[in-house]
């Protein structure tokens, strides 16, 4: 069983290569969070099966850990996003909130810009 273990280890570990190829590429912050979020996931995966190959239970309590500061990096990822969107004047002349623009109305509206 141990060798099924260890398999499934090395291939989690592939999958740790795929997400860092995707936060290399990108293309937005957005791709690059998730890839980060892959890695929260995989290595909860990882702890927990090496938990069980060898039979040493407070990797399961690492493993937990992680899993709560992943959820919270992904959290505290958005709040900032959404923080930067709204950083653009989100506030109309009556005091009322606005919906943002769309990327393809900022965009069309003439706020173009290399990327």
């Amino acid at each position: 069983m141990q060798t099924l273990y260890y398999a499934l280890i090395l291939f989690l570990l592939l999958t740790l290569v795929a997400g860092l190829w995707r936060i290399r590429r990108g293309p937005t912050a957005a791709d690059r969070m998730l890839a980060a979020q892959l890695f929260g996931t995989t290595a909860t995966a990882i702890l927990l099966l090496m938990a069980e190959a060898s039979a040493t239970p407070a990797l399961r309590d690492v493993a937990l850990v992680l899993a709560l500061l992943a959820a919270i990096t992904v959290t505290a990822f958005t709040r900032r996003v959404r923080k930067m969107a709204f950083a653009e004047d989100p506030v109309d002349t009556d005091g009322s909130l606005r919906d943002l623009p769309s990327d393809s109305a900022r965009h069309s509206a003439g706020d173009r810009h290399v990327r």
